[in-house]
């Protein structure tokens, strides 16, 4: 239940972040949409993928096809407020990183596969909507940018790991871990700290 709910959330706020970036690229509705699913399902369909749940965990229930849509489509009519709230849709985006690492961790690792893989998994989840989303958008996928993004899915994932060795309770772990990715990427944001990219390189 506890992944359900995770997931429900995340699927929201990741609808909603790839809905204004289809808003700002001035798709229509449809578009907008269409951008704010691929968001929201990516990550978790690679997830399954990789994991060999077949057809995606996404594609079977409702729900989970009805709150983006829902989102998506909330943003495109409200989608002046929304814009300008930047900082709180930026936080939405850190907010929905954590959560879908967590649960991507938390069902890998509920099909006993490795703690390294699980680990892996549980960061493509985080972060592959969002990179399917910019490739649709023909920019640079956000995760490859300076920004450090992956690495703080990768760090929640860790701890979700550590978490499920040491037999913490569930709900505990999932806190902990979301809290982490969330604090890394708002602390990172706030500080505008940077991967190291390299130097000399003419453009």
């Amino acid at each position: 239940m506890l992944l359900v709910v995770l997931e429900l959330a995340g699927l929201a706020v990741f609808a909603a972040s790839g809905a204004l970036a289809a808003v700002r690229a001035q798709l229509d509705a449809f578009g907008v949409v269409v951008l704010g699913l691929t968001t929201a399902l990516g990550g978790g369909v690679i997830r399954d993928v990789l994991l060999g749940v077949h057809p995606p965990a996404s594609l079977r229930n409702l729900p989970y096809l009805v709150v983006p849509v829902v989102a998506a489509l909330i943003v495109f009519a409200f989608h002046p407020q929304v814009a300008r709230l930047r900082r709180a849709v930026l936080l939405a985006d850190a907010v929905g990183l954590g959560l879908f690492t967590v649960s991507g961790t938390a069902t890998a690792l509920a099909m006993d596969v490795p703690a390294y893989t699980a680990c892996l998994i549980g960061m493509t989840a985080g972060i592959g909507g969002g990179a399917l989303r910019d490739l649709l958008l023909r920019e640079i996928p956000l995760v490859l940018r300076r920004e450090i993004y992956a690495l703080a899915a990768l760090a929640g994932a860790v701890v979700v790991v550590v978490g499920h060795r040491l037999a913490w309770p569930a709900g505990l772990v999932a806190v902990v871990g979301s809290v982490l990715v969330v604090l890394i990427r708002v602390v990172t944001l706030w500080r505008q700290w940077h991967a190291p990219v390299a130097r000399g390189v003419e453009r």
